[in-house]
């Protein structure tokens, strides 16, 4: 079984436009042309997870508008079904946030995805604080970009450290850092992240994160706190997949990384 923690898509009426401006920012930012390997719509995901083998999918949206959630939830929303599993979003700058994480809880949605650098606001900043405890109190995950973006200039507002020092003011329980903590950060990661409550997931990493120190911090982490994430479309799950089996590790750390994590998050945040 394949579960794919981390993954997106948008409308079908946007997913052109949306595509060919990320790719355009990684252009801007890298110099290098980014390819993405579905068209980014519902359609499209579910076609890659036939192809690659992927029982569930978790879509991860974006607000990145605070005048305009409701759109970005109501597709979310729409979305999910027993295969599909869509987490709902909410910007730090949006009016009355607080009574639209309870609305996302009563809407059967089991969290949030935040983006701090598409969204411009720290993590350790006093909004993005009052978030998390919220989703705390309410049981609801918090799936979060950490470290640097691909298509985004600096400043960074999710490093390791700032993460860390959100971790004062909640346990970190329900807290997924994707890219391993942080993006083209692993050091970081590696020295504020390792060892805490959070989980971690593998999304984008497959050709970027030093081998050695991908299966260490596995290691010293916890396989148990390890998700599956392919980043999709921006990179399939037959890579990420393939980079996992790589490390030769032990069936039941394969297992626990690739679907019984996600699965013991999905029974107790449902």
């Amino acid at each position: 079984m394949l579960i794919d923690f981390h993954t997106h898509i948008f409308p079908d009426r946007i997913a052109p436009h949306a595509i060919e401006s990320l790719k355009a920012g990684v252009k801007r930012c890298e110099g290098t042309d980014a390819k993405n390997y579905t068209d980014a719509t519902y359609t499209g995901l579910l076609k890659s997870m036939e192809e690659n083998g992927v029982f569930k999918s978790v879509v991860l949206p974006i607000v990145t508008n605070p005048k305009k959630p409701d759109a970005i939830n109501d597709f979310a929303e729409g979305i999910r079904n027993e295969r599909v599993i869509s987490l709902a979003s909410v910007h730090p700058m949006q009016d009355n946030v607080i009574t639209a994480l309870g609305d996302i809880k009563k809407r059967g949605f089991i969290g949030i995805k935040m983006h701090p650098e598409f969204q411009q606001c720290y993590i350790d900043g006093r909004e993005s604080i009052e978030i998390l405890k919220e989703c705390e109190r309410l049981g609801l995950l918090v799936v979060l970009h950490t470290g640097k973006d691909i298509g985004i200039e600096p400043p960074v507002h999710c490093t390791p450290e700032r993460l860390f020092n959100a971790l004062e003011y909640v346990s970190g329980k329900n807290i997924v850092a994707a890219h391993m903590g942080g993006w083209r950060m692993w050091d970081k990661a590696e020295k504020y992240l390792v060892g805490t409550n959070i989980y971690l997931d593998t999304a984008f990493v497959a050709d970027y994160m030093d081998r050695e120190q991908f299966l260490r911090m596995v290691k010293n982490h916890g396989s148990d706190k390890v998700l599956f994430g392919s980043d999709s479309p921006w990179e399939t799950p037959s890579r990420t997949l393939e980079y996992i089996k790589s490390f030769s590790l032990t069936d039941a750390d394969f297992d626990r990384i690739t679907y019984k994590n996600a699965l013991s998050l999905f029974n107790e945040f449902r």
